[in-house]
């Protein structure tokens, strides 16, 4: 307990899913959690808990984190953390993506990290430290999956290590974490397609599917002052898929 205790910590996709699990772990641990989130139902719910507050956010919206980042450092005084974990996903194949489709995924899931780094960084900047951590895919880490979703992935894998890069002198250490399949809303149509599971289950050295939980303990390390001289870091949650 209390590894992250009055660590004021904005978690984007905050309301459901993985980022659900990581405000409550984060909230046990001691922090003001500030889950955000576009679905304003989903933040009504996670805002019950504990040390939660819920606020509203479109990660590709610059006005909305220029917003967001100046009412939470009005309120709380800092910023310490930020976990950019909301994204979207899709299993189309290169031949029915179209421009439309492309353009959203990247809006999304690599242009609101940067959006993300690049305004709580200012705020920790003056303080003269902070950490930042990333959800990617181990998708960006290996060759599955020509398509859009890996793609914007790619991109925010080279948009955290040059973040670690240009913000280390500041003392703002930025770090990505890869999951594979997780079991969450998101990827619940997955368990749908029984053939697609089973492939992936099978594929799996540990044979089975991610917890939510699980890619939250690795994130909530990486957040910590336990990891204190970690930047740059990329660590792989995907029970040995990658690996193979």
């Amino acid at each position: 307990m209390d590894r992250l205790k009055d660590k004021i910590t904005i978690i984007t996709g905050g309301a459901s899913g993985m980022g659900a699990s990581m405000a409550k772990l984060f909230a046990d641990e001691g922090a003001i959690v500030i889950a955000a989130d576009i679905n304003e139902e989903n933040l009504a719910k996670i805002a019950e808990l504990d040390n939660v507050e819920g606020m509203r956010l479109d990660v590709s919206s610059n006005q909305d984190w220029a917003e967001l980042t100046k009412a939470v450092v009005e309120r709380y005084g800092r910023i310490d953390i930020l976990v950019n974990n909301a994204g979207i996903s899709s299993e189309k194949t290169s031949d029915q993506i179209t421009d439309a489709d492309w353009s959203l995924m990247h809006k999304i899931n690599s242009f609101g990290p940067f959006l993300g780094i690049k305004h709580v960084s200012e705020y920790m900047k003056e303080a003269g430290k902070g950490s930042i951590v990333n959800t990617c895919s181990y998708t960006a880490i290996i060759g599955s999956g020509f398509n859009h979703y890996s793609a914007s992935k790619g991109s925010l894998r080279a948009i955290a290590r040059a973040a670690a890069s240009d913000l280390g002198q500041f003392n703002i250490r930025v770090n990505t974490v890869f999951p594979g399949v997780v079991e969450t809303p998101m990827t619940s149509k997955l368990s749908e397609a029984k053939d697609m599971m089973n492939m992936l289950v099978n594929a799996t050295p540990m044979k089975r599917l991610g917890k939510p939980e699980e890619v939250a303990s690795a994130i909530l390390f990486l957040a910590s002052d336990e990891a204190s001289y970690i930047t740059g870091g990329e660590l792989v949650i995907d029970g040995g898929y990658s690996a193979r």
